[in-house]
């Protein structure tokens, strides 16, 4: 390791270089050797930078070390002069040969110090020495994945070993390679630890032990976790580099030129983009190991490599890269390049667009989250809003925490708040935490904003413990300080207490700690107090705060509350502080008011710049929002994402050639302002000289004082003679006073600039001296201020006669004359200026040569000088004159010479063939900026009313509308942004007598029209052409002419004058191709005369003939049965659609055929012509009624037909408009009780399926489930609930929703009608168990069983029920018991049999079996008849007929 790269408080000390004691020159030449191949194998990981050369500064340094050190010999002394001479010629070698020789020159130095110094200590005591620590390593505070270096320098003999201990554990850098670098060289001890997480927060120890004996130093690592990553802060070459000029060692006359080579120009980008911007460096001379730095600036502050830019220099160019583009990088970035000769720049606009919303109609993402206070349980959490609202007002926002090293997101927030600062609490103390923000309109919500920085939820005191300056800003260092305890005083107590902050949501307090600290830290309480009470309430009372900063949350919001806070330690607690006023909790800032004035002005061709006037009286104001919008688009855009500050604004990215109009609206953290008014249309382009920028004016000149008195003074100037291409807007003047002749500083005048050339100057002192000095202003910016004006002293001014005139200047200079014009003067002495008078003379002459232009005073503050010599320079001045006499001249006037411009054209006069009177200027040198400025009597005209201005290209007039006296006087016109041109024509009484008569002439002679010519179709298509003279005379005439070839009254062409009316026409029955031309009418009544011609060419004459052939087609066809309203539709109530269309000219014998797709509709009655109507109704209208209708009318006179095509969009009209007539028809929703639960049903008159049904709960769209369902029965449409409970309570809606629109019926469930629709379901539940679970009998029994005598009967059936129900048998509505002949059995709890072993006559009758469960019981019946064979039924009714007798 090199002494070149050792820290600066260790290349200064006498002992830094120790190490070198008792070695061998040729050892140390070896050991440098290996140590510079491997620092430049290394050199790109290295965490600190070789100079190469030393500068002048540090050889110089050196030197006189090596003088110093080798000061005891003759022979270091004769080897210092002689190193001396090397280093000289050294200058012209190479660097690697320079950097050898040096080290060969310092080893053999420290060679012969430390011989010195051996033989020194062998004479004092002994060689052995306690180790000792020169310098200690020093306490350090990085940011996460930064690198830092601990060093310390050790004497002792013998050398010292050094042990590096973390917590008082020996580090050993195997057990994690790369993680330590111990490193020991030249009596230098360091230890590297790199990439720094929060584990190695610790206290580390070095210890140096030798025989002697063993000694320690401490010194603490904190590593913070809760900053943003900065990534590698270690420099490299080219890259990041600390601000000095070290790093360009060499000649310090060497200079270095910058060129930047295909520049970054302005870029717009997209949120999540990924965006490059880049340029090639050219620095001549190009030198290695003279690299230059690059550094990248936004907005005037230098960004430095994270995870959103990434920063590359390659050796010729320069790239910065975002890799993931947000609005937060909206901004001017600018590329420094620094050399040792300097720095140069370039810079260009970055903006960026918000990214397309998840909704469409959702808002734009806000943006520049962070935290304003944090403490160990809340975090203030604060943001921009968004400057796209989506079309829709934007309701609030929501906030989003997560912890540090988590993916899980929590909203802080349940509803949105819109003021855009919100109190995060429940934090846990001491970890970390990151937020984002969202935006809510009526749409939706927006994209999450960029999470803000990491924030540690922990006591501002416990921050603030240590306290350090940083020892290098690219490495964040931090000096460690510490105070030593002391104990056993009470505290006193807190001042300057204050309410920093007032919302609806918090107040934060903070104070000043005590002068009075005690022995120890001092922690606080804070008590409030409800207005209107002196009830005191500590507000922390179990945990009190450390820092002198608290905010206090769950306050009522509009009430008003006083604040105290008493300090504590283990002493006691001290008397509370002094209240603050009352506080009223709420939020304090108001919305700004709207911006205003908004102007636009040209840029360049795809930009222009953007000036408006602040918000009034705007507090906490973040800046500006700026939209645009094409005139008549009525779609605005915004300008910026992010809010810039200031009133003016280049909007790049505009269509060149459109018209844009601009309005712009302010923020702060109460929302935003209405948006300004619109500023007027302006189109886009190029500024003056064709995009070309705009240059400031040059200083104004000739400052003088037009009036002065006690306390204010009235200066003059005369404007800049270079406007910078624009014109001038205003002024700025300055002043500052003139003491014993030493001037003091300069101040302003005037805040807003001034557009006269006068202004008084108030709040001066009296008899005091002062210098003026002005500055002009264009679009360009402001120039540059004027010299210092002579030293004037403000004093009153008590003279009798006027002061000079102001403002004096000439124009309309020719060669023998010219005008001068000026102001009154500000002045006027004891009496009013009744006159002035104007002198000259020739610019070389003396004094004594001025003569008045006018021997009498005129009232005028104009002249026409006459009488000029050409070619002559002349010089002006004006005297004002009162009652006392004379008063002082004015400036003189610049000089000017009596010639007439080349090319210069004088106002003509004119009066057009309508008697018209105008006054016409023509200019041949406009610039692209010029305009025309006509005045009467050199004054603007007031009176507009009575003259029309119009200026076309170079050329511009003014016509009087009613000519008459009150047009007497001199009109003038003047281009501005041109070299003098100007002219002038006077109108005297002669003047308008005959220009009026000149116009009468020109007015009569012509026959005047009431209307030109012009042409009409009439109704059998015939083409009419026709004009309107004001008046004929019986000897009129007139000539009809087409193409050149004069048009005779014949069977084609009817021609007809009317001298009465003055109508002429000309009536034609069929318009064919050969009359495309161009038709003219000539009039001659007398001398007057008067034509007007009609151009039929081209699409006019083709649409002119279609439109004749058809009135001619709709003639013929009206001349048979026919549509005077053609077929359309329309749906009815009964949700039928209606096809009608209204004929005319109808008789007995006209037939109506009715058509779908190209097949006859058969109808069975005929068709009623009632009111002209026929019409077609469709019952039940559906997708198979989609097609084309058709109608067809005919009789012997003709035929007529109308076609109405009923698909594709057409249709869709037709079933929206169903659906529309269908939902209308819903009825009312009603609540129904079921078995299952609870139906909320409505009856439509008709139910088609592009009929949208669609249930809300509580205006939450209900999804079907297996409990809530939805369905269509027939025309009832009906929702099911299964099972409800309590959270089915609530308001109910079924919308129609006939694919335009919806149609809503609601009812509310809940209350009485919820409980009576519950208890009714539970009765039918209750039912519909009895009835599922009742004894009954499912079959298996027949209705009749006819049976023989002698056989066996059985019957089996099955029977259900729960519980298992009771089975009884009966015969003729008796029980029947069991016996060996009649057998009853119920087996399994399902089956019942009934069996007759051996059936008898007897048996017979109607049997029935009786089921009976806690449900219910059932019957089966059936009937059983025996019957007996014919010879036995023979032998049976004798033996009956036996017993009988």
């Amino acid at each position: 390791m090199s002494s070149l790269s050792l820290p600066f408080y260790q290349k200064h000390h006498r002992h830094y270089d120790r190490d070198y004691r008792n070695t061998q020159l040729s050892s140390t030449m070896q050991e440098y050797r290996q140590e510079e191949k491997r620092s430049t194998a290394t050199h790109s990981h290295s965490h600190e930078y070789f100079s190469g050369t030393t500068s002048s500064k540090d050889e110089r340094t050196k030197q006189s070390k090596s003088s110093h050190f080798a000061g005891e010999s003759h022979s270091a002394l004769s080897n210092t002069i002689e190193e001396h001479n090397i280093e000289k010629s050294a200058m012209h070698k190479s660097r690697k040969v320079a950097i050898r020789e040096s080290a060969e020159r310092i080893s053999l130095n420290k060679e012969i110090y430390d011989t010195q110094d051996f033989h020194k200590r062998l004479r004092e005591d002994s060689l052995l020495r306690l180790p000792e620590f020169i310098i200690k390593p020093r306490s350090h505070t990085v940011w996460e994945k930064q690198n830092v270096k601990l060093h310390c320098t050790v004497s002792g003999w013998p050398v010292p070993r050094v042990t590096w201990y973390k917590n008082n554990v020996s580090i050993n850098v195997h057990t994690d390679p790369g993680k330590y670098i111990i490193d020991s060289k030249y009596g230098v001890h360091s230890l590297e630890i790199n990439n720094c997480d929060f584990d190695d927060t610790a206290q580390y120890r070095a210890s140096a032990m030798n025989a002697k004996g063993e000694l320690s130093a401490f010194a603490s690592v904190v590593v913070k976790r809760f900053k943003a990553e900065h990534g590698d802060l270690s420099f490299h070459p080219g890259r990041i580099a600390p601000p000095s000029y070290d790093y360009f060692p060499g000649d310090p006359h060497m200079k270095f030129e910058v060129h930047f080579v295909d520049k970054f120009n302005v870029s717009i980008g997209k949120e999540g983009d990924t965006l490059s911007l880049g340029c090639t460096v050219i620095v001549h001379p190009n030198l290695k190991r003279f690299q230059p730095e690059i550094q990248w600036w936004r907005n005037g502050i230098q960004l430095l490599p994270s995870k959103w830019v990434e920063m590359h220099w390659s050796g010729e160019t320069a790239t910065l890269t975002f890799t993931h583009l947000n609005k937060e990088d909206e901004g001017l970035y600018t590329i420094r390049v620094l050399t040792k000769s300097g720095y140069e720049v370039h810079s260009a606009y970055v903006f960026v667009r918000d990214a397309d919303a998840e909704v469409a109609g959702a808002p734009g993402a806000p943006l520049d989250v962070y935290c304003l206070d944090a403490n160990k349980d809340y975090v203030i959490v604060t943001w921009k809003q968004p400057a796209v609202d989506g079309g829709s007002s934007i309701l609030g926002y929501f906030v989003d925490r997560c912890e540090v090293g988590t993916n899980h997101w929590v909203q802080c927030n349940d509803t949105p708040v819109k003021f855009a600062r919100f109190p995060v609490t429940g934090l846990v103390e001491g970890r970390s935490y990151i937020f984002r923000v969202r935006a809510v309109n009526n749409v939706g919500i927006s994209r999450p904003s960029r999470v803000s920085e990491p924030v540690a939820a922990l006591d501002p005191a416990d921050k603030a413990r240590l306290k350090g300056i940083p020892l290098a800003p690219w490495t964040g260092q931090i000096i460690v300080t510490e105070e030593e305890p002391a104990e056993g005083v009470v505290p006193g107590q807190p001042t300057e207490l204050a309410v920093t902050e007032a919302t609806r949501n918090y107040v934060v307090l903070s104070w000043k700690p005590p002068g009075q600290r005690g022995h120890e830290g001092i922690m606080y309480y804070v008590e409030k107090c409800v207005a209107g009470t002196e009830d005191w309430q500590r507000v922390n009372p179990e945990i009190p705060v450390k820092s002198p900063r608290f905010a206090l949350f769950d306050l009522a919001e509009g009430k008003s509350y006083r604040f105290r806070v008493r300090s504590a330690n283990s002493a006691g607690i001290s008397e509370p502080s002094e209240p603050t006023e009352f506080t009223e909790v709420t939020d304090k800032l108001d919305v700004p008011k709207a911006p205003s004035h908004v102007v636009p002005s040209r840029n360049t061709d795809t930009s222009m710049v953007v000036s408006w006037e602040e918000s009034k009286d705007a507090k906490e104001l973040v800046g500006y929002y700026i939209e645009a919008s094409i005139s008549g688009s009525g779609k605005w855009e915004p300008c910026n994402n992010k809010p810039v500050k200031g009133k003016r604004f280049i909007c790049h990215g505009l269509q060149t050639g459109q018209l844009y109009k601009f309005r712009v609206r302010a923020v702060n953290a109460a929302g935003l302002s209405q948006f300004s008014h619109e500023s007027e249309a302006l189109e886009v382009k190029a500024a003056l000289g064709g995009g070309v920028p705009h240059a400031a004016p040059a200083p104004p000149y000739g400052i003088s004082v037009l009036e002065s008195v006690r306390d204010s003074m009235v200066l003059g100037w005369k404007q800049p003679k270079f406007q910078g291409g624009a014109d001038i807007t205003g002024y700025f003047v300055d002043y500052r006073e003139i003491i014993d002749g030493i001037p003091g500083k300069w101040k302003e005048a005037n805040i807003k600039a001034i557009t006269e050339r006068a202004y008084r100057i108030h709040d001066l002192k009296e008899n005091m001296v002062y210098q003026f000095q002005v500055r002009a202003i264009n679009m360009a910016g402001v120039g540059l201020p004027s010299l210092p004006s002579e030293k004037f002293t403000c004093e009153e001014w008590t003279i009798a006669v006027p002061g000079p005139p102001h403002d004096v200047m000439y124009t309309e200079v020719r060669n023998n004359s010219l005008v001068l014009l000026w102001k009154a003067p500000i002045y006027s002495g004891r009496s009013e200026v009744t006159g002035y008078y104007a002198d000259v003379r020739e610019a070389d002459a003396d004094d004594e040569k001025w003569r008045s232009v006018n021997e009498k005073e005129i009232s005028k503050r104009y002249i026409k000088v006459q009488g000029l010599k050409e070619g002559v320079k002349y010089v002006f001045r004006v005297r004002a004159v009162n009652r006392a006499g004379v008063g002082k001249p004015s400036d003189l006037t610049e000089p000017v010479t009596a010639e007439t411009p080349p090319g210069t054209k004088e106002i003509a006069v004119n009066v057009d063939d309508d008697g018209v009177i105008s006054l016409t200027f023509e200019c041949a040198d406009m610039a692209e900026g010029s305009k025309f400025i006509w005045s009467k009597n050199y004054e603007d005209l007031i009176d507009s009313s009575r003259v029309t201005m119009e200026t076309k290209g170079g050329k511009t007039k003014i016509i009087f509308n009613d000519p008459g006296k009150d047009d007497l006087g001199i009109y003038s016109c003047v281009v501005t942004e041109t070299d003098g041109v100007s002219s002038s024509y006077a109108i005297d009484e002669a003047e308008l007598l005959r220009l009026l008569e000149l116009s009468h002439e020109h007015k009569f002679p012509v026959v005047p029209l009431k209307s030109e010519l012009a042409v009409e179709l009439l109704e059998k298509g015939q083409v009419r052409f026709w004009l309107e003279a004001e008046r004929l005379s019986p000897n009129g005439q007139c000539k009809f002419v087409f193409n050149d070839k004069e048009i005779k009254n014949d069977e084609k062409y009817k021609i007809k004058v009317d001298h009465k009316t003055g109508l002429v026409e000309m009536i034609m029955d069929k318009l064919e191709d050969i009359n495309e031309g161009t038709y003219t009418v000539q009039l001659q009544d007398g001398k007057a005369s008067n034509q007007s011609s009609l151009v039929l060419i081209g699409d006019v004459f083709k649409n002119l003939q279609k439109e004749a052939e058809f009135q001619r087609g709709e003639w013929l066809r009206k001349q048979g049965p026919h549509f005077v309203e053609y077929l359309k539709w329309e749906v009815n109530n009964d949700c039928s659609v209606l096809l009608k269309c209204k004929v005319a000219n109808i008789k007995k014998e006209t037939s109506i055929i009715w058509y779908k797709d190209d097949r006859e509709i058969m109808f069975d009655e005929k068709h009623d012509f009632k009111d002209g109507v026929c019409t077609l109704l469709v019952q039940q209208f559906s997708k198979k009624d989609a097609g084309v209708y058709e109608i067809v009318l005919k009789d012997d006179r003709g035929r007529d037909s109308s076609t109405l095509r009923l698909l594709e969009k057409a249709f869709g009209d037709v079933i929206s408009e169903v659906c529309r007539a269908a939902a209308q028809t819903a009825t009312d929703l009603k609540v129904q009780s079921t078995e299952h639960g609870i139906r909320i049903y409505s009856f439509v008159t008709y139910y088609l399926d592009e009929l949208k049904i669609i249930w809300y709960h509580k205006d939450t769209k209900l999804a079907s489930t297996d409990r809530v369902k939805s369905g269509v029965t027939g025309e009832q449409l009906w929702l099911q609930i299964n099972e409800p409970t309590e959270k089915d309570k609530g308001r109910y809606t079924l919308e129609l929703f006939d694919g335009k629109a919806g149609h809503k019926k609601s009812v509310e469930l809940s209350g009485t009608v919820f409980d009576e629709a519950f208890a009714e379901f539970q009765r039918l539940k209750q039912a519909a168990i009895a009835e599922k679970n009742r004894a009954r009998v499912i079959g298996g029994l027949p209705d009749v069983v006819t049976i023989q005598e002698g056989k066996s009967l059985n019957l089996t059936c099955n029977v259900w029920g729960e519980p298992v129900p009771t089975v009884s048998w009966l015969k003729n509505d008796r029980e029947l018991l069991g016996d060996a002949h009649l057998l009853l059995k119920f087996d399994s709890g399902k089956f019942a049999s009934f069996t007759i072993t051996d059936v008898r006559t007897t048996d017979s009758g109607k049997y029935s079996i009786l089921v009976k469960n806690k449900y219910g019981t059932e019957t089966g019946d059936f009937t059983v008849s025996v019957f007996i064979p014919e010879d036995e039924e023979v032998q049976v009714e004798q033996e009956k007929a036996a017993k009988k007798k």
